[in-house]
């Protein structure tokens, strides 16, 4: 007997569906409160970082992985630097320090992977002349 198949309801595919939580953006990691100080200060490490390399259309699924990964690398490196500080007199053991270099030398490394270098726009208004002469190529242009 052949069963039909004109009759089954059709699955709802639409992107966010198809796609994993982590790739659409609902989910950082499972089980992980999304309002939690950590998840927070997370999202705004990697926010400054998209906003560096030209906001998320201009980004490559590759530079997205590596800014996940340096975002959470940064966060640590924090975390790190907190405990430190809450120490007697700020001390690290040499375990500790040993992994706070890693740390820091791996994240280096994905930066530079990444190639960011942020330049400072210019913003100054223009002078009289620089203007006038826009006005005149804009006129000219019409």
């Amino acid at each position: 007997m052949r069963k039909s198949y004109t009759n089954r309801k059709q699955p709802d595919l639409t992107l966010s569906r198809v796609r994993s939580a982590i790739s659409n953006g609902t989910a950082l990691l499972a089980e992980l409160d999304h309002r939690s100080a950590w998840a927070r200060r997370w999202r705004d490490i990697q926010a400054a970082h998209i906003a560096d390399l030209g906001g998320e259309d201009a980004l490559t699924e590759a530079e997205r992985i590596l800014i996940r990964r340096a975002s959470m690398l940064c966060l640590q490196l924090e975390l790190q630097e907190q405990r430190f500080a809450l120490n007697e007199d700020g001390l690290a053991s040499t375990k500790q320090i040993l992994c706070y270099q890693r740390c820091t030398n791996t994240l280096r490394r994905t930066l530079e992977a990444l190639g960011l270098q942020r330049r400072a726009r210019d913003v100054s208004p223009p002078t009289l002349e620089q203007y006038a002469r826009q006005r005149q190529r804009l006129e000219a242009a019409e």
